[in-house]
């Protein structure tokens, strides 16, 4: 992936034609129908009001195509931030979550500036899988009251205390929302396979919106719920600002700028694949944050590139940041004129889109076969899928990523190993040394050879074998032909062993030790303090050395 800071559109306007422009116009069009939807249900679901969800559409999907490093990514509210935007929304009220989105958004500015933006593969699997499948199963929860039609007030945030309500609740089900619920969802199942091209999503809310208007039906909608709804674009305000309240959003503002960062470098990833183009990565999350900023200003939520419009997007023609531009450009018509018609969709509709959002971004397959991988993976993503449901996006993000860490500290450390040469070793175990060994071993001079990753974890497994040897010697060579990283615990381990080195009146030579390492153990002073003539390049250079020590 490339790492310029460069806007996508500025390279593709160069070759840019008509015929492109009607592709990417029916593109942006289209995605702009399918983004409708979603868009009003997150803000729903997240605690705002439905025109901050188009709001974020509108302003963020603008800048995102603008000046984003990818070709045909579309921005917009995510089923991925919901869970964090709704506790910000309820410690903090919406002008918490304003500022949160703007914190967000310079965060994920810093990120590209410093050129995080090829960091993202590093972030472990079943990391990724646990916490999505964890925010999947928190949003389907989440919309158990609307697609049941329950009256309920004050539904807790928590996991368990929130099922615990809905099972105490269990009278309060009405029957009719929950029939166009079903319709809705069933009609989600089902359409894609008659025809895909027009989007299930808006066939669901069609027909479930008409039968309720023409039926007269009983069933809660958008307008019943905000019965003061704008219709206009809104000014641009800044949220106040203070230290304390930094504190206290300075956290989920993390959390939203890597999930951010996350979901938009994954789309964008998968969106390459399917176009054979190539996204700036580093350029996508610059945009990221102005979007988001952009988004907090104007009364918006938290924003990033979609994976389905982005796919949606490029299954109907869209090949440039044009189709961004134009789907942000509809959802600012729909919003000035066609808002009296939105105020009729039904919420059991709108819950419906969303448990078919959770479902598909579940990976419940993926979960499955995660399973069967090594316990380590499976601690990690059970840990992550569990916290994440039961407490919070952060921590689950920060244990998983801490769990991870530790379980690679082990693995590295079995891949590395300390090798002790002795000349009982081919009479004691049956070990045939090499010739070049056999010549130089002795009473007087001992060889040890570390084979792998010399770093921290590795490093008392390394002091642990030194100070296993028995008798005193004259010389103690290390070799470090299979070292090809060495980090500053294990320079520590080398200083402590030169102590000891010292005190016994044993010289320790370091051969055929690497340029990386090399560079480390000179800058950090061990080649001054062991003495350039015993940090020797080659192995028969070290024995030479060793044997001119003994002989003296």
């Amino acid at each position: 992936m490339s790492t310029r800071l460069k806007p996508k559109l500025l390279s593709v306007m160069k070759t840019y034609t008509k015929e492109q422009f009607v592709k990417d116009a029916i593109a942006g069009v289209i995605v702009a129908v399918i983004a409708l939807p979603l868009s009003i249900a997150l803000a729903i679901s997240s605690g705002v009001s439905p025109e901050q969800g188009l709001y974020t559409a509108i302003i963020a999907g603008f800048f995102i195509s603008l000046l984003g490093g990818s070709r045909v990514q579309i921005g917009g509210p995510s089923a991925t931030f919901m869970v964090v935007v709704y506790g910000v929304v309820a410690s903090h009220g919406v002008e918490g979550l304003l500022l949160t989105t703007i914190l967000a958004g310079i965060i994920l500015i810093l990120f590209g500036l410093l050129r995080l933006g090829s960091m993202i593969k590093y972030i472990p699997y079943p990391i990724t899988v646990g916490f999505t499948s964890g925010i999947a199963l928190t949003i389907f929860s989440s919309q158990i009251k609307d697609f049941f039609g329950m009256t309920l007030e004050n539904v807790p945030t928590g996991f368990v205390d929130k099922w615990k309500l809905y099972f105490s609740s269990a009278n309060q089900i009405h029957w009719m929302p929950f029939i166009i619920g079903l319709i809705a969802l069933i009609i989600l199942m089902i359409w894609p396979r008659i025809n895909k091209k027009i989007p299930a999503s808006l066939v669901s809310i069609v027909v479930t919106t008409v039968l309720v208007a023409l039926l007269n039906l009983d069933v809660p909608t958008i307008g019943t719920q905000y019965t003061h709804l704008s219709s206009t674009f809104p000014r641009p305000s800044f949220p106040e600002v203070t230290w304390n309240k930094i504190e206290m959003l300075i956290s989920p503002a993390f959390t939203i700028a890597f999930l951010c960062s996350l979901e938009s470098l994954l789309s964008a990833v998968v969106s390459d694949g399917m176009i054979g183009s190539k996204h700036r990565s580093n350029m996508e999350l610059v945009a990221e944050g102005v979007a988001n900023i952009a988004s907090g200003v104007f009364g918006g939520m938290p924003a990033t590139g979609a994976i389905a419009r982005t796919v949606a997007n490029i299954k109907n023609g869209g090949r440039t940041p044009i189709a961004g531009v134009v789907h942000a450009v509809t959802l600012l018509f729909i919003l000035l004129f066609l808002m009296p018609l939105v105020k009729m969709i039904p919420l059991a509709t709108l819950a419906a889109v969303l448990i078919m959002v959770s479902y598909n971004m579940s990976e419940w397959r993926m979960f499955k076969r995660l399973l069967s991988a090594p316990k380590s993976d499976v601690s990690v993503l059970l840990v992550t899928f569990f916290l994440t449901v039961l407490f919070d996006l952060t921590l689950a993000i920060s244990v998983g990523m801490v769990l991870t860490s530790f379980l690679f500290m082990k693995r590295m450390t079995d891949v590395t190993n300390v090798q002790g040469f002795e000349l009982h070793d081919e009479e004691e175990e049956g070990q045939l040394l090499d010739e070049e060994l056999k010549e130089v071993l002795s009473d007087e001079i001992l060889i040890y050879e570390v084979n792998g990753p010399f770093f921290f974890g590795a490093a008392d497994k390394f002091l642990d074998s030194i100070q296993s040897l028995q008798g005193p010697s004259k010389v103690l060579i290390i070799r470090l032909r299979n070292v090809p990283v060495i980090d500053a615990t294990a320079v520590h381990a080398l200083e402590l062993l030169q102590d000891t080195c010292r005190r016994s009146n044993t010289t320790l030579i370091l051969s055929e030790i690497n340029d990386k390492p090399y560079q480390v153990v000179k800058r950090v002073g061990l080649v001054r303090e062991i003495g350039r003539e015993q940090v020797c390049r080659y192995f028969d250079q070290a024995v030479e050395r060793a044997k001119q020590l003994v002989c003296r």
